[in-house]
């Protein structure tokens, strides 16, 4: 339906590529646009804005998300220039900024995932929670106790918000600040199982994500991976793991996250750790 309302402004292979980089997020569209498209990029958001239905605003992403606090430069093309927006995820609700605190709908089945994997009683350090929608899935399925920690005081704000949007069995903690700090002051030898969701910089963030867990607690350690072959990813990173780790460790799992770029992959290895 998209295509064909996209047939009158773009070429069959430009909309192909135009389809896959975009996202729906509530009432909302980002859209990433080749350079080659950017200027048709104004009849592009219109073109969307009335062809999905619900969408109130469509955004062109102009920049990575980047920096501390994990934002990225967003341009009105059609719509209310409104970033905030509510989406729902396996029966939770969210209040999201999609400006002003890091959000991705592409990470849906890893949260599921994590979420199946806590069990009632466990302590959780999530180190970059953003607006805790893996701290808060894990909460509503478990009787757990998560740390959400997050540089960003907006994304800590929303997390405390989305805590009391949805009906939790345990408890999520909204901590604002510097990971390694808090963790240093408050959360040594805490968790049972942290998590580590800052790809592009686990490797530096490793040693405060030791220090949180106990003795054969479980740390999940997402990062970046350059793989020729896509089957390879899982393996590789696990190799990065131990080459980089300075404690034992027992790999239990490890997969491809998502594709990031190409050849490129976020992956994911959950290992016991052995202090």
């Amino acid at each position: 339906m998209l295509k064909k309302a996209l047939e009158n402004v773009l070429t069959e292979e430009e909309s192909d590529e135009l389809i896959s980089a975009f996202d729906q997020i509530g009432e909302i569209i980002i859209v990433r646009i080749p350079e080659s498209l950017l200027s048709k990029k104004k009849i592009i958001g219109k073109t969307l804005l009335d062809e999905v239905k619900i969408v109130r605003s469509v955004f062109y992403q102009a920049s990575a998300v980047e920096g501390e606090f994990r934002t990225r430069d967003l341009e009105i093309l059609a719509g209310e220039d409104n970033t905030e927006t509510e989406y729902k995820e396996f029966g939770c609700r969210f209040k999201v900024d999609v400006k002003n605190a890091f959000f991705s709908p592409r990470l849906s089945t890893e949260r599921e995932r994590i979420a199946n994997l806590v069990q009632d009683g466990e302590v959780i350090t999530n180190m970059f929670a953003g607006i805790g929608m893996f701290s808060i899935m894990a909460a509503k399925k478990k009787k757990c106790t998560v740390y959400s920690l997050d540089i960003n005081p907006v994304a800590s704000k929303l997390c405390d918000e989305n805590s009391s949007l949805n009906k939790l069995a345990g408890n999520v903690i909204s901590i604002n600040g510097d990971a390694t700090e808090i963790i240093n002051k408050q959360l040594v030898d805490k968790s049972d199982r942290t998590l580590m969701l800052l790809p592009e910089r686990s490797d530096e963030f490793l040693e405060s994500a030791i220090k949180t867990t106990k003795n054969q607690g479980i740390i999940h350690y997402y990062s970046h991976i350059h793989a020729d072959k896509k089957s390879e990813a899982g393996k590789l990173s696990e190799k990065h793991y131990l080459k980089i780790t300075p404690v034992k460790s027992e790999i239990l799992d490890s997969k491809i996250v998502r594709a990031v770029g190409p050849r490129y992959y976020q992956t994911v290895v959950d290992v016991k750790i052995f202090k």
